[in-house]
């Protein structure tokens, strides 16, 4: 269009002035148009051409390759090391929860002489202790899932480009302020943790928790129940247990203190225990739980009553207390087959004879007397 107008242009400027004339408008109109077509318009430099579009993959297909072999390579292979660890740790603690069902330490009594534990309470064991592992193994599986992942999400985010420095700070001050806040609750659950796991007692064990005592019936990682004598149902915090007693772990053995009068020899009191131990393990639901004949320690206390002999019953573990009540009621019985009597205290009282009744008229005649006699003796 910009070449028509020139062409047209040159003819006029030979053929003299009057053509110049004329053609003056017209080449006024040409250069116009020459000016107008090579000042670009903006809709000409706004519409893209071939090579932007062809630049503007390259640069996507570069960055999106660098993505790739760069940041996405890493997260991918952070995720990857977090499955792997999740399945080894995993497999780790089953078999360390495994270990604890099988029981590498033995609860019974395997002395020579010994009764050995019967089937049931072997079945009763192995229940017992399937149920701790399967709680020991549930809980560390969890607290190493969400360890494990929570790294992998804070390493993911970091390689992302995200500034996790907000994040960390207000996390280290609130886990400064629950710290300090719920330290209480962190140390009963602490505490519940390796009261489970290192077995210190379990649901139908008899306790001695400090202030309170009684057979627990459920065992949680932040409270124990245990259920006392009189019907009691004790709610105890974990953290709050310093010591405790348990009386149903491998054996149990009954302390009694018998009284004997002192002209009992020594063959008759030896005679009198083990009668009383041979008829109590004529009855069955005693022999199957008395692990020995009784042990006798000697001379305990000598008062001025009796003698005492001190000896030991070893039972199954929990059935020491039934033992010694029906011991005890033993005892009494073969001491009346011996003719001897259970000492008990002995005080003799004197009194003395009561004075004579005085009325009152011989009262009145002594005060008078002795008044008489006060005046004589001042004048």
């Amino acid at each position: 269009m910009a070449i028509l107008p020139l062409l047209h242009a040159a003819p006029s400027l030979l053929t003299g002035t009057v053509s110049r004339v004329l053609a003056a408008p017209q080449t006024a109109g040409a250069s116009g148009d020459v000016a107008a077509a090579a000042s670009p318009t903006p809709e000409s430099s706004q519409s893209p051409t071939v090579d932007d579009v062809q630049r503007s993959v390259e640069e996507s297909a570069s960055s999106g390759l660098e993505f790739l072999t760069g940041t996405g390579l890493r997260v991918a292979v952070i995720i990857l090391v977090a499955v792997v660890l999740t399945f080894v740790a995993r497999r780790l603690i089953q078999r360390f929860a495994q270990s604890i069902a099988d029981g590498h330490t033995k609860r019974g009594v395997g002395t020579k002489g010994e009764k050995k534990p019967s089937n049931a309470a072997d079945a009763a064991a192995r229940t017992r202790r399937a149920q701790r592992s399967t709680t020991v193994g549930s809980l560390l599986k969890s607290i190493a899932a969400i360890v494990i992942w929570l790294l992998a999400v804070l390493m993911v985010l970091t390689e992302l480009g995200f500034d996790l420095a907000p994040i960390l700070a207000s996390a280290g001050i609130a886990g400064i302020a629950l710290g300090f806040g719920a330290q209480t609750l962190v140390k009963d659950y602490l505490a519940g943790f390796f009261i489970v796991i290192e077995d210190q007692y379990g649901i139908g064990d008899y306790i001695d928790a400090g202030e309170a005592e009684g057979t627990v019936e459920e065992v949680g990682l932040r409270i124990t129940k245990l259920r006392g004598l009189d019907g009691t149902l004790w709610h105890v915090r974990n953290g709050e247990i310093l010591r405790v007693g348990n009386y149903s772990q491998g054996f149990g053995i009954m302390l009694l203190d018998l009284p004997f009068p002192y002209d009992a020899d020594e063959e008759t009191v030896t005679t009198i225990i083990n009668d009383a131990a041979s008829a109590l393990r004529e009855l069955p639901q005693y022999d199957s739980v008395m692990l020995g004949a009784p042990e006798i320690m000697g001379v305990q206390d000598i008062s001025g009553e009796a003698i005492t002999i001190r000896i030991t019953i070893k039972t199954k573990p929990g059935e020491q207390f039934g033992v010694g009540r029906a011991f005890r009621g033993e005892f009494k019985q073969q001491m009346a087959a011996h003719d001897m009597t259970v000492p008990w205290s002995q005080a003799v009282i004197r009194t003395m004879p009561n004075p004579p009744a005085v009325s009152a008229k011989d009262r009145a005649a002594e005060h008078a007397d002795d008044s008489s006699r006060t005046e004589s003796e001042e004048s």
